[in-house]
């Protein structure tokens, strides 16, 4: 239990009402997302700062063994131990070439709500970068309840009082360095990258196939995107599928820059967040 100011008490959600880096360990715990399928650590949508990194998929682990200086009856010779999987939660933010990161400018408000009547985690940031240029960022975050494979992300910038260069750039990162332990060094070689490529498939559709040296079942992700230049609307849905071999659409190349002036905004956003079951 957190006994902690920023977390008011409400009868159907889970509120933070400013952001303490003290406690982000808890609150990535807090602010989890899980359908029983994929799970979600609660991280900030820009990657870092960062305490844990966490994606996980049900049934998706390494197998590694246990040697002993001197074996003895009952110990166990191998043991299984959950990988984090591709990270495809990440949107990069720059302002006028200035990286989003609540470690510098200045942080004017930051909020973060877990409604467990639809089970999405809503983000709101209002934050000055070192150039003066202040932004408002909201992004919502579910995973699917009815399609259990699908998390959708929702990610809305607006300057505010400034006319700013708004770049978005959504990430798929595997092998995230996990905290050091001390707890058991023959867990931590094993894991250190427990992904590699399986497969390159250089400007295809099919996604990129991921998998632990060890023989286990391939990871298949994929990262769908539709484009409307005319809205200035994103949408970025993150597909991760095990075990399966779907095309998930063209990936986009490169990414865009957009002039956005005081009262516009840019949204990146997945289908219909009411779609989510309940």
């Amino acid at each position: 239990m957190i006994d902690h100011p920023a977390f008011p008490i409400h009868p159907w959600r889970l509120a933070e009402t400013y952001l303490d880096l003290d406690v982000m360990p808890q609150t990535e715990s807090l602010f989890a997302l899980s359908n029983g399928h994929i799970g979600l650590r609660a991280n900030l949508d820009e990657g870092e700062p960062h305490a844990v990194p966490g994606s996980y998929l049900n049934s998706f682990y390494e197998a590694r063994p246990m040697p002993y200086a001197e074996a003895g009856y009952g110990y166990p010779e191998a043991g299984q131990t959950v990988v984090n999987v591709t990270n495809g939660k990440i949107i990069r933010l720059l302002v006028d070439d200035e990286p989003f990161d609540v470690r510098y400018g200045t942080l004017r408000f930051h909020r973060r709500t877990l409604d467990f009547h639809t089970g999405i985690l809503t983000r709101e940031v209002e934050w000055e970068s070192p150039t003066g240029c202040t932004v408002r960022v909201r992004s919502q975050r579910l995973v699917s309840f009815t399609q259990r494979a699908l998390v959708a992300i929702h990610y809305e910038v607006e300057p505010v009082g400034c006319t700013a260069d708004i770049v978005l750039q959504s990430e798929l990162v595997a092998n995230e360095p996990p905290p050091p332990s001390e707890l058991d060094p023959r867990a931590a070689a094993v894991l250190a990258a427990p992904l590699a490529a399986a497969e390159s498939h250089e400007g295809d559709s099919s996604g990129y196939p991921l998998q632990p040296p060890a023989e286990t079942a391939a990871l298949l992700v994929a990262p769908q995107r539709l484009r409307e230049p005319d809205e200035h609307v994103m949408h970025d849905v993150l597909c991760i599928l095990a075990g399966a071999n779907q095309p998930m659409g063209e990936p986009k190349q490169g990414h865009p820059v957009l002039q956005v002036e005081s009262g516009e905004g840019v949204r990146a956003s997945s289908p219909r967040l009411s779609d989510q079951g309940r």
